[in-house]
């Protein structure tokens, strides 16, 4: 009798430290991005609390984000690791300072055969687990003080991240998934716009 073994998730430590960096990093970017200096009336006290909210709220959203990427990887016999784009990651504090967001901070990569149908559904995996999470996040907003804040934030950041990363762009996920299944491509880009349009028109910003 033979008994199939599950695949090892693994962490190097390169990869704890591209991890975390790029959660810190993508924090104070949506920080900024949320409340930018540029609109003027910049307060540090204001800054740091959304920086706290932000770590919490993107942590989840990207850790997952990245997770999901890795797991459905292994599943399909791969080598994965995400390493983290110092030059995006500058990109995106830069951006952040002047009023829009680029949220690319690295990628998971990997290696060994493989299709491109499973190549499809290990970039549609990120997205979708962000549409999950919003949804996860939806029900806290109706909680007073911070609950609330915490349940708009990770509403508006998985929405956001999950259209984002469904652009056909660049090493952005849309490109692979547009490759594999264009039904597939389309119904979760216009279902992230969709949400995140429709979650800006009636909740707008927290504040």
């Amino acid at each position: 009798m033979s008994y199939r073994t599950e695949p090892e998730i693994s962490f190097s430590d390169k990869e704890r430290f591209d991890l975390g960096v790029a959660w810190v990093t993508l924090s104070v970017a949506f920080a900024l991005f949320l409340d930018p200096p540029a609109a003027g009336g910049f307060e540090i006290g204001s800054f740091l609390t959304l920086t706290a909210l932000s770590f919490v709220t993107v942590g989840v959203a990207f850790l997952a984000h990245e997770l999901a990427h890795k797991v459905v990887a292994i599943e399909f016999g791969q080598v994965a690791e995400f390493r983290a784009d110092y030059q995006m990651l500058f990109l995106a504090v830069m951006s952040a300072l002047i009023g829009f967001l680029v949220a690319a901070p690295g990628a998971v990569y990997h290696s060994g055969r493989i299709t491109e149908r499973e190549n499809g559904l290990i970039a549609v995996a990120g997205p979708s687990t962000n549409l999950v999470l919003a949804v996860l996040f939806f029900p806290l907003i109706a909680f007073p003080g911070v609950l609330g804040v915490i349940g708009h934030l990770g509403v508006l950041i998985n929405l956001f991240l999950a259209a984002f990363n469904m652009i056909p762009f660049g090493p952005l996920d849309g490109k692979s998934v547009l490759g594999w299944s264009k039904a597939v491509f389309a119904g979760t880009f216009a279902l992230s716009v969709a949400l995140l349009v429709g979650f800006f028109l009636v909740f707008g910003f927290w504040w």
